[in-house]
């Protein structure tokens, strides 16, 4: 008999669980959204997107138009439970877990057994476990147990841990197109798991366990941690040696065996610039590699402001334009961005400086930029006119064309390679 859930309810409204929902909901599925942001709701229940993500408002018009898509900050019953809320890190750089827990006390009232609840924020290795025992602690009466159910003691509901795998600015592309992990906590959660997934992903569904789900996830970004990483050691010591070093990478990349990724002014977002310290904290041990590119791309961001020191050193009150405040080209997310923390950084430490914050997907500044008294949101021509030195943080769309003849007399400190 095929499983198909009448009610899916995301819990968390971001830039994983607002695609998610608007894509299931447009393939039919009567969707259900919660978020703790009262403002959030309103604006995806007049069909505005809170997000910049490419073909994401047309689909959430036509999801909140069907009527297969609603917004609420209460929390309804359905069948299925996506959790898509944020896992930052704490101190000594452990998982926080909270907002999964929070999400599942929540939950636990609602639960009428042969529910599905589904784990799709990156989390450290055994959370799905640590989830079904918030829940079962919650509710005693309920199970994960497929045998202690059979005996008749309890109702049994079902976890899986299913991570997002979608890059922001194609979300909407890859949710559709990219194979997903489906990790059960027993067979039968991981096959409605697919279920779930089949209703839109035209990619392969991967059946495995909950904890091998989420070492996948943290493997994949930590495999790209480690490369940019080895990209970015080799920005600093080509820039010692005197060697453009996005010519050295294009050329030991014509090895048919090579692949070496770009570098940058360190990593952002909350994926790869978080997940890898999860592998860390579940074993110190051997984890010495992972860890290694971690404190690599952490430090990148500290070489890059020593650069700008450098270059305004004995300038009298020199203005600095900083071109890019998100994590990546052409999306408006800040999360964990080196670019946002540079500015930040720069701002408070040059006293005497003006910086000119230059990010064309946002509209006013960041909260951590907010305050400081020298810092202005302006526009890449105002800044690149205005400034002693123009620091490229951020491969946006609206840089690539800027003319040489707008840099002559300007210092450049270009991270990305743009102006090569």
């Amino acid at each position: 008999m095929t499983y198909t859930p009448d009610t899916v309810v995301f819990v968390g409204l971001g830039y994983i669980g607002l695609p998610t929902a608007v894509t299931l909901a447009n393939s039919g599925v009567k969707v259900k959204g919660v978020d703790v942001n009262y403002d959030v709701v309103e604006r995806i229940s007049r069909g505005e997107v809170t997000i910049v993500e490419p073909g994401l408002e047309q689909q959430l018009q036509k999801a909140v138009n069907s009527g297969n898509l609603v917004a609420s900050t209460h929390m309804p019953h359905g069948d299925v439970y996506v959790i898509a809320v944020p896992t930052p890190f704490k101190e000594h750089h452990e998982g926080d877990t909270s907002y999964i827990e929070a999400a599942a006390e929540n939950i636990a009232p609602l639960l009428e057994g042969d529910e599905l609840v589904i784990l799709e924020s990156t989390s450290p290795p055994l959370t799905t476990r640590k989830l079904a025992e918030v829940l079962v602690a919650a509710r005693p009466d309920l199970t994960v147990d497929p045998e202690e159910a059979a005996a008749g003691e309890k109702k049994l509901i079902h976890l899986a841990y299913c991570p997002e795998r979608i890059l922001p600015g194609k979300a909407m592309e890859e949710l559709v197109t990219n194979d997903r992990i489906i990790g059960g906590m027993t067979p039968e959660a991981a096959k409605r798991g697919i279920a779930v997934y089949e209703s839109f992903c035209q990619g392969q569904l991967l059946e495995t366990d909950d904890v091998t789900a989420e070492m996948a996830k943290l493997t994949e970004n930590s495999f790209r941690d480690v490369n940019i990483a080895f990209a970015n050691e080799l920005s600093l010591i080509s820039d010692k040696l005197g060697i453009d070093v996005w010519e050295l990478i294009g050329l030991a990349n014509h090895h048919p065996r090579v692949n070496i990724l770009q570098p940058g002014p360190g990593v952002g977002g909350h994926c790869i610039a978080v997940d890898p310290w999860f592998i860390v904290s579940s074993d110190r041990e051997h984890s010495n590699l992972i860890r290694t590119a971690r404190e690599v791309n952490d430090g990148k961001p500290h070489w890059v402001i020593g650069k700008v020191r450098d270059a305004i050193a004995g300038r009298s009150e020199p203005v600095v334009a900083a071109l890019g405040l998100a994590f990546k080209a052409n999306i408006d997310d800040l999360r964990e961005s080196p670019a946002l923390n540079i500015t930040k950084v720069l701002a408070q430490t040059l006293s005497d400086a003006e910086v000119l914050a230059v990010e064309p997907n946002v509209s006013e500044l960041p909260k951590a930029l907010a305050d400081l008294d020298n810092v202005k949101l302006t526009d890449c021509h105002e800044a690149i006119e205005r400034a002693d030195v123009v620091l490229v943080l951020v491969d946006h769309d609206e840089f690539k064309g800027v003319p040489a003849t707008a840099l002559a007399g300007k210092t450049v400190v270009d991270t990305k390679g743009l102006w090569r």
